[in-house]
Parts: structure tokens; C-alpha cells; sequence
């Protein structure tokens, strides 16, 4: 704080000797003893303060630089699966050639009652007509009268 040397010491002694006398001294000198200390308690307390609010500043700064790199990496990831493929993959260029959602039934049946059908439920008929998909195998089987007989 004070560069103060043993002389000046001396010198500040001899003239509070001489001004203050040899009864008033000794308190005078306790007096200042005691106030030089509260005042070095006090500048240590404040440098304390600020020495800690310097350490919190620091934190402060290197978590939201922290932050930003977490924000960064995470961007980084998050957009690699919102486009997980690249311009070139297989899986792009098929894009635009993927099947049509419209049904044709020609492509499963060779049958034109049901593709008829199909074609009036399409337009909205109400009255469309319901195919009756069972083949021969599925019809009840009727008996003749000769084949009651045997």
C-alpha cells in the first residue's frame, strides 16, 4: 500500500512526541493502531468482493461459451438426421419415381365386372354394384338327381 521506511517511522514518532506529549502518546498511537487495521480488514473484504465477482464473471463467460459450442454440435447433429441423405443417394433419385397412390385394379384382376365396378364406386354411383368375387369352387355345390341316386 504504503512504501513507509523505518525514518519516516521515526520522523511521524518524534513529532507526534512532541506535538500530542508523552501522556497522550501511548492512546493517540492505539487509536491509529486500530484504525490503519479496520481500514486494511475493510480494503481486504472489498478486494475479496471483487476478486469473487471477477471469478463469477469468468464462469459466467466460459459457460455461455460452452453453451454455444453445445448448441453448435447439436445443430450439427440434429441437421445431419433432418437430411439423412445426401443429394446423390439412390434413395433421392427415386424420390420423384415412386409409386402413384391412384389404385388400378387391372393391375390385380383380369376380371371387368370388378374393374367396372371399381371405375362406378370411383365416380361417386351410389348405385354401384357390389361383385360377388366367388368363383365356382365357392358357390354351394347343387346336387342333381343323379347324384342323389349313387
Amino acid at each position: 500500500m504504503f512504501d513507509i521506511g523505518f525514518a519516516e517511522l521515526l520522523i511521524v514518532g518524534v513529532v507526534g512526541l512532541i506535538v500530542l506529549g508523552p501522556e497522550k502518546l501511548p492512546t493517540a498511537a492505539r487509536s491509529v493502531g486500530l484504525w490503519v487495521g479496520k481500514i486494511r480488514r475493510s480494503l481486504g473484504s472489498i478486494q475479496r468482493e471483487i476478486n469473487e465477482e471477477l471469478r463469477v464473471d469468468e464462469l459466467k463467460r466460459s459457460t455461455v461459451m460452452s453453451k454455444q459450442q453445445l448448441d453448435k454440435e447439436l445443430s450439427d447433429v440434429t441437421d445431419s438426421f433432418q437430411r439423412p441423405f445426401g443429394d446423390d443417394s439412390p434413395a433421392t433419385k427415386a424420390a420423384p419415381e415412386a409409386p402413384k397412390p391412384e389404385f388400378d385394379p387391372a393391375a390385380f384382376t383380369q376380371d371387368s365386372s370388378v374393374i367396372d365396378a371399381y371405375e362406378k364406386a370411383e365416380a361417386g354411383d351410389p348405385d354401384a354394384a357390389v361383385v360377388d368375387n366367388q368363383t365356382d369352387v365357392d358357390k354351394p355345390h347343387e346336387t342333381t338327381s343323379s347324384e342323389k341316386s349313387s
